[in-house]
C-alpha cells in the first residue's frame, strides 16, 4: 500500500512522530471526519506504559498491518484503507496528564457527502472503553469547496449560542456551539472555500483546536474539588481564628491539661489542613501552565469574527478566566492556614516548655532545701553519735573501775594489797584508756565490716 505517491510508506511513517504537524499535512486530506476523546490520568508514570499498550490493543482490533503503524514511547500511528479505497488512521499521543486519541476518516472521493455522529468507514467500532477519566469528545468536520449560512450551522451544531470564526489569518472558517450533541461529543465544523489552502493549514488548525479543547477542560477539571475546598478552608479559617482568640485570652493562666486539650485539638486541624493542602496541590498546581497554553493558542488561532456568531477566543476565556487566579489564591490561603497553625502550635510548645522550666526550678529549689536538711541532719547525728561515744567511754569506764574496786577489795582482803582505795583511785584513767580503746575498736571493725558489703547487701540492709 502506498500512502503517498513516490513515498516509500513506512519509511515516511516513522517521521511521522518527529513532527505531526508534517505528518497531517503530508497524509491527510480534505474532506475528513475526525473523532477526538483526551483522557486524564490518576498515575501518568504507570497509566502512560498502558495506554500505549492499549494503542496498540486497538491497532489490532482494527486490523491495522504492523507494517502501516508506528509506535513511540509517547506517540503512535497507523493507517489502514478500506475496501472502498477509504483512509482509517488512528493517532495516539500521551502527555504529561492526559493521552489522546484521534481516529480520522478520509473518503476516498472528495464528493461523498460526510456527517456528525459515528464514523462511517467499513465495519469501524471503536473497541474498548479507554483508560482513565475522560476530558473531553469531540465530533470534527471538515468540509472543503464550500460555504455555510447561519441557518444551516444552527441545524448542525446543538446547543443555543454559536461560535465562528475565520482562523489562521486565511479565509479557513470554523464553527462550534461547544454544546454536546447525542453522542456526547461537542461539534465543530471546519470549511474553507479553497480545498489546497484548507489540506495546508488543517494539521496545525487541528493541533490548536484540540490543545484549546484539552487544556481548558483539564483547568476546569478540578472545578468541583475546588469549590468543596474552599468551603473547607472558609470553616478551617473560622475554627482557627476562635481558637487563636481563645488562646491569646487564656494563655497566661491556662493549666497543663488546658494545654494539652489545645495542642490535640490544634494537631488534629493541622494534620487535615496538611491533608487538604497536598490535596490541592496535587490538583491544582498545574493549572498557571495550562492556562498559559490556554491563552498562546488562542493567539495562535488568529480569528476574525463573523457576523453571525462570537468568537472562539470568546467562549474560551469566560470560561478560564480567573479560575487559575482563584486556583492559586486558594492554595495561597491554605498554606498560609498551615503556616498559622504551625505558629500557634509552637506557641503553645514554648508555653509547655516555660512550664517545665518553672517546675524544674522549683523541683531544684526543693532538692537544694532537703539537701540542706540532710546535711544539717546528718551533722547533728554525727554530734549526737560522738556524744554518746563519750558517754559510752564514761559509762564503760565507771562500770570497769566499780569492777576493779571489788577486786582491789578482794586483795586488800587477802593481804596482798594494803591501800586498795588508792589502787582504785590510780586505776580509774586507766578504765577511761581501756573504754576509749574498746569504743574505737568496735567502731572500725564496723566500718570495715560494712565496707566489705557487696553494694546490694548494703542497699538491703
Amino acid at each position: 500500500m502506498k500512502l503517498k505517491p513516490g513515498s516509500p510508506g513506512k519509511g515516511i511513517l516513522r517521521q511521522m512522530h518527529k513532527a505531526q504537524e508534517k505528518y497531517l499535512e503530508g497524509w491527510l486530506d480534505v474532506p475528513a471526519h475526525v473523532h477526538h476523546t483526551a483522557y486524564r490520568m490518576a498515575n501518568p508514570a504507570a497509566e502512560r506504559p498502558q495506554s500505549r499498550k492499549e494503542f496498540q490493543q486497538l491497532l489490532a482490533c482494527l486490523e491495522i498491518d504492523p507494517s502501516h503503524a508506528v509506535m513511540e514511547d509517547k506517540v503512535g500511528f497507523g493507517v489502514k484503507v478500506g475496501t472502498n479505497g477509504d483512509r482509517l488512521i488512528a493517532i495516539w499521543e500521551a502527555h504529561t496528564e492526559y493521552y489522546s486519541y484521534q481516529v480520522w476518516h478520509i473518503p476516498s472521493h472528495a464528493t461523498q457527502p460526510l456527517g456528525f455522529g459515528p464514523l462511517r468507514f467499513p465495519d469501524y467500532v471503536f473497541p474498548f472503553s479507554p483508560l482513565g477519566i475522560q476530558v473531553n469528545a469531540l465530533d470534527l468536520l471538515v468540509i472543503p469547496a464550500r460555504a455555510y449560512d447561519q441557518e444551516e450551522l444552527g441545524t448542525l451544531l446543538p446547543g443555543p449560542q454559536m461560535y465562528a470564526s475565520k482562523v489562521l489569518g486565511e479565509d479557513i472558517c470554523v464553527a462550534t456551539s461547544f454544546t454536546p450533541d447525542e453522542h456526547d461529543r461537542e461539534r465543530y465544523l471546519i470549511w474553507a472555500s479553497d480545498p489546497v489552502l484548507l489540506r495546508q493549514k488543517l494539521a496545525r488548525l487541528m493541533t490548536i483546536l484540540t490543545t484549546l479543547e484539552n487544556y481548558t477542560h483539564l483547568i476546569l477539571l478540578p472545578y468541583p474539588a475546588f469549590s468543596r475546598s474552599v468551603d473547607q478552608v472558609q470553616i478551617f479559617e473560622q475554627r482557627h481564628l476562635y481558637q487563636r482568640t481563645l488562646i491569646t485570652k487564656e494563655l497566661n493562666r491556662a493549666t497543663h491539661s488546658t494545654l494539652q486539650q489545645w495542642l490535640e485539638g490544634l494537631t488534629h486541624d493541622f494534620l487535615e489542613v496538611g491533608r487538604l493542602t497536598a490535596s490541592l496541590r496535587y490538583r491544582l498546581s498545574a493549572s498557571v501552565p495550562y492556562d498559559r497554553i490556554v491563552h498562546s493558542n488562542t493567539l495562535a488561532l488568529q480569528e476574525q469574527p463573523l457576523p453571525y456568531g462570537r468568537t472562539l477566543i470568546d467562549y474560551f476565556q469566560w470560561k478560564i478566566t480567573g479560575v487559575a487566579d482563584g486556583y492559586q489564591q486558594l492554595l495561597s490561603r491554605v498554606q498560609a492556614l498551615e503556616q498559622d497553625f504551625e505558629g500557634t502550635i509552637a506557641v503553645l510548645r514554648t508555653k509547655v516548655e516555660l512550664l517545665l522550666q518553672e517546675q524544674n526550678l522549683a523541683q531544684q529549689d526543693q532538692n537544694v532545701n532537703l539537701l540542706a536538711s540532710l546535711d544539717k541532719t546528718t551533722k547533728s547525728q554525727v554530734v549526737l553519735q560522738h556524744t554518746v561515744e563519750g558517754l559510752s567511754v564514761i559509762v564503760i569506764a565507771y562500770y570497769v573501775s566499780g569492777l576493779a574496786n571489788y577486786l582491789f577489795k578482794a586483795l586488800h582482803e587477802l593481804g596482798w594489797l594494803d591501800r586498795y582505795a588508792l589502787a582504785s583511785g590510780i586505776f580509774v584513767p586507766m578504765a577511761l584508756v581501756l573504754s576509749f580503746a574498746i569504743i574505737t575498736w568496735g567502731r572500725n571493725r564496723i566500718q570495715k565490716k560494712i565496707t566489705a558489703m557487696p553494694p546490694s547487701a548494703t542497699d538491703h540492709t
